[in-house]
């Protein structure tokens, strides 16, 4: 093996984006190590989401800059990546929650994001498949949408490879050597390996990774569970959430329809086991919101995890600590509707230590010095 100046610890959608950044900004010295499989991760297990309608200014900036590459996608890297832009419908339950979503809305189209305000009698109109009891107001953006993740991972992969990046599948890095605040290398199966910059995209796993270098972060993984039903005639273009009534669902190209909550009682660690009281109340919640879902049944059920920091929000850049360390981990079970904008940034900064199209300020470690902004549109 051998010595390298970037070296990328995580497969997942994240690292691969950063990988192919890096490649076609002109670094040649790239290297990422999955201890796994490609897409073994939160991203091969992840609800394929594509949004833009968050509460926090800097996760709008950098989602409609995701989109705006998600809609290049198949022309920049030659993937079909069964990207759809059908929409996210938000649907509130509660007087505070369609205050926040008013405020929201106001927000975001200061930010040139277009986004309606929906009555229940206009969703209804739209979509007459949605059970609108207790709606007090959704909101709908049509460049929103969802696409396979893992395709988009492959792709990454792939055309990273073709760009030079070397790309070690199935080896754990398993210590960090540090001299000074620096990294210096890494020790795998495969061998020792210097380095000049290292990149946490790690996932679940990013606090050890950091603690490996000598650093700290403030994340938790959390397992969030899923289900997928038979597949049907595809009809339904949006996907639907509630953040109070605590779901997500969407139909899939192929028919079926995927669907996820997250679990306030979960406790942090990495667990993948599942459990029929997730089936039980996703079962019961959904076939409320729409009722067709009553005779379809499952065919798949399993989990992942959400990296999740103290705001809900990404930690993005250097490390405080480390001086070439740096982070791309927390997205809370977002990763991958941002993963586009995120490798831009993330490889602009390590070659150039600045960034043109994202502020990533917003979202560096100082932040956690500061009052924290939560970012409430997280289910």
């Amino acid at each position: 093996m051998r010595d390298k100046s970037i070296v990328i610890i995580g497969g997942g959608i994240i690292g691969a984006s950063i990988a192919y950044h890096l490649a076609i900004m002109g670094a040649k010295n790239v290297v990422l190590f999955e201890k796994n499989y490609v897409s073994s991760g939160a991203t091969g297990r992840c609800g394929g989401g594509i949004r833009q309608q968050w509460s926090a200014r800097g996760n709008v900036r950098l989602a409609m800059r995701s989109v705006r590459k998600f809609e290049t996608f198949k022309q920049e890297l030659g993937w079909d990546i069964e990207y759809r832009q059908g929409g996210y419908l938000l649907l509130a339950y509660t007087e505070e929650e369609a205050e926040s979503f008013e405020n929201n809305v106001k927000m975001q189209r200061e930010e040139g994001l277009h986004v309606e305000i929906l009555t229940p009698e206009s969703i209804k109109r739209r979509f007459p498949y949605v059970n609108t009891t207790g709606v007090l107001l959704g909101t709908f953006c049509p460049t929103d949408g969802h696409a396979n993740p893992h395709l988009a991972n492959f792709a990454y992969i792939q055309r990273a490879r073709e760009l030079g990046v070397e790309v070690y599948t199935h080896t754990e890095v398993t210590v960090v050597e540090t001299s000074s605040n620096r990294v210096t290398g890494i020790q795998t199966k495969r061998g020792y390996l210097k380095c000049d910059v290292l990149v946490n995209a790690s996932g679940a796993w990013s606090k050890d990774v950091a603690n490996m270098a000598g650093s700290d972060l403030p994340t938790e993984s959390y397992r969030h569970q899923i289900l997928v039903t038979e597949p049907v005639e595809n009809f339904m273009t949006p996907l639907i959430m509630s953040f109070s009534k605590n779901f997500y669902i969407r139909q899939t190209l192929h028919g079926s329809f995927l669907m996820g909550q997250g679990d306030p009682d979960e406790k942090p660690g990495i667990n993948y086991r599942t459990t029929l009281r997730f089936e039980k109340e996703i079962a019961t919640k959904l076939t409320t919101v729409l009722p067709f879902l009553r005779n379809m049944r499952i065919v798949r059920h399993w989990s992942g995890h959400y990296n999740m920091s103290p705001d809900a929000q990404p930690i993005i850049g250097r490390d405080r600590n480390v001086e070439n360390l740096f982070h791309a981990v927390g997205f809370s079970g977002h990763g991958f509707m941002l993963a586009p904008a995120v490798g831009e940034a993330l490889a602009e900064m390590i070659l150039t230590g600045k960034t043109s199209h994202i502020d990533l300020s917003d979202f560096d470690m100082n932040r956690f010095e500061r009052k924290l902004v939560k970012e409430k549109n997280v289910v």
